[in-house]
């Protein structure tokens, strides 16, 4: 496998890439650097990858670099650029998420119809896309209303994915990922937040009234199926990606609580714009096409985590 990776310099994007070095994957990584977290936070998780002879990085906008270029031998193509983010995504910021979630995707796909060694293209999608009207749990063939902007363009590159498929042959897969936590996890995101607030002895944040739900899932499982899709994952297909660890924001403030050893101090403020009030996946279309299966417990996983921002911060 030659496997090119967009947002390699991420969360999720650096995790997969360091999973595909250990599988003997000749990876090159593409990354902007966007200025939505600090860019020494990207480095740090590039460092253990950079030195390696199987790994070559190129800074650059999915818009200003040569496509074609970098997918003439490539076999496979991780698709994890993004601009992340629910609640940023509203107002004038929208034309990021426009520019690097939807067409950014557009250009990446185009070029891939002339790629004629590639085997798959696996897109990185979120559980956003559902909104809250659709019925728990959460299945793939569900009518899809997005509550945010950052679900919409999601959305839409889920939906180009399938139009170049249909139209072209390109060989997209689509994955749902349903909140992704664990070492490496974005600052701005919930569990990040919440440890890095118990660690300093700072409250933590909680927006509605704690009994909103999610689907939590560990980086390492969200991992292994991206890389099961890429061999597994039927083209023109959408998978969900969950844990199987839907629990109340509550129950995770009583789970730090026993990781870090000591209560955390809670502020409770208004519901926010755009999140939504429960996630859940029905992972059996992954379960056996991909044959995923989550190994990672939510306690086990917020160790994880805590283990590795105490040794960061």
């Amino acid at each position: 496998m030659k496997a090119l990776v967009t947002g390699a310099a991420g969360f999720i994007g650096s995790t997969l890439c360091e999973r595909l070095i250990a599988d003997d994957v000749d990876v090159l990584g593409l990354d902007c650097f966007t200025d939505f977290y600090p860019r020494s936070v990207k480095e740090r998780n590039l460092s253990g990858l950079e030195s390696h002879p199987r790994f070559r990085f190129v800074e650059s906008t999915i818009r200003d670099v040569d496509l074609s270029g970098l997918l003439r031998d490539r076999t496979h193509v991780f698709h994890l650029a993004a601009q992340a983010g629910v609640r940023k995504s509203w107002g004038r910021d929208f034309s990021e998420y426009t520019v690097n979630n939807i067409e950014a995707t557009q250009l990446l796909l185009e070029a891939a119809r002339g790629a004629s060694s590639l085997e798959r293209l696996v897109y990185a999608s979120s559980s956003s896309v559902y909104g809250d009207s659709v019925a728990i749990p959460m299945r793939e063939d569900a009518l899809p209303q997005p509550v945010s902007p950052y679900g919409v363009t999601k959305l839409a590159a889920e939906q180009l994915c399938h139009l170049y498929h249909t139209n072209y042959q390109v060989p997209a897969v689509s994955l749902r990922f349903f909140t992704v936590y664990g070492p490496r996890q974005r600052p701005d995101m919930g569990f990040h937040k919440f440890l890095r607030a118990v660690i300093r002895t700072e409250p933590i944040r909680m927006y509605g009234d704690g009994e909103q739900t999610r689907d939590f899932t560990y980086v390492h499982d969200v991992v292994n199926a991206t890389v099961a899709a890429a061999s597994r994952g039927v083209p023109g297909h959408v998978y969900n990606v969950g844990g199987g660890s839907r629990v109340s924001m509550n129950h995770v403030v009583e789970m730090i609580a026993r990781v870090v050893g000591r209560q955390p101090i809670v502020e409770v403020d208004g519901a926010q714009p755009g999140d939504m009030r429960h996630t859940y996946a029905d992972t059996s279309r992954a379960r056996a096409d991909l044959g995923f299966q989550p190994q990672t417990s939510l306690e086990e996983g917020l160790r994880a985590e805590y283990q590795w921002l105490a040794g960061v911060l």
